[in-house]
């Protein structure tokens, strides 16, 4: 019997919009470290169709943890976005993020393959005892 591969069909427009299981990272090269401890943060992801050239969304963490994006898209090779996250909740009020991903090209035989931004993220200003400068690394993988 032959393996059945489905294909993923690129859709017409901005390929951004929509929602985002998001997950960040830290960088610890440690190999013995334990997944979990990797984490930097879980949450929801969720792009507006903004015009060609800008970009807008929520992160959400949690009810309390929000974070209000903006900033800009470009359609390259690979498609891009640069944004920042500004907390607009209780819990994430006066907290800022920047953040740069790169959508992940589509393999011309892969398997269902699903969309996904991978990047990179820094803590632009301290809060809560933690210091500016920190980075992570996400990933952002779309809710079909």
């Amino acid at each position: 019997m032959t393996q059945q591969r489905k294909r993923l069909v690129s859709l017409p427009g901005n390929p951004f919009v929509g929602k985002w299981t998001y997950r960040s990272f830290k960088h610890i090269a440690d190999m013995a470290t334990d997944l979990n401890e990797l984490k930097f943060a879980i949450g929801m992801l969720a792009i507006d169709d903004s015009p060609l050239g800008s970009f807008s969304g929520q992160l959400t963490f949690s009810k309390t943890s929000r974070f209000k994006l903006n900033g800009s898209s470009s359609f390259g090779n690979p498609f891009t976005v640069r944004f920042q996250g500004v907390g607009n909740a209780a819990d994430s009020k006066g907290q800022i993020y920047d953040y740069v991903g790169y959508l992940e090209p589509l393999w011309p035989d892969g398997i269902n393959q699903v969309p996904a931004i991978v990047g990179s993220v820094i803590r632009t200003v301290p809060h809560d005892g933690k210091p500016s400068g920190v980075v992570a690394s996400w990933i952002a993988v779309k809710q079909l």
